[in-house]
């Protein structure tokens, strides 16, 4: 009969599933900890922190990440570009105006 063993700890078949992968696996995702400041427009900061999905990924996933980041800072732009901003000043008129008093 399988018990505990010494001290309590379970014996050799009270292990459950598959064996436990080798925590330094290279293959295996690894968080960048890449810093992400914020700055202080929410799209923005969304796709920055959307960047922080490539540390559960392998390689090979990064690259949907990546593209859905650009498209998502890309129409951020595109959004601050669209909206009206702060009236433009009138010219000042010149006196050296070349159509003005002409003979």
């Amino acid at each position: 009969m399988a018990g505990p063993g010494p001290e309590g700890e379970p014996g050799p078949q009270a292990e459950a599933g598959p064996a436990a992968e080798p925590e330094d696996d290279p293959a295996a995702p690894a968080p960048l900890h890449v810093p992400r400041t914020p700055t202080g427009n929410a799209e923005v900061d969304a796709q920055l922190d959307r960047l922080a999905d490539v540390d559960h990924l392998a390689t090979d996933g990064h690259v949907e990440v990546y593209e859905d980041v650009h498209r998502g800072l890309r129409d951020a732009l595109t959004a601050l570009d669209a909206r009206p901003g702060p009236p433009v000043p009138p010219a000042p008129h010149s006196s050296n105006d070349s159509n003005s008093n002409r003979s």
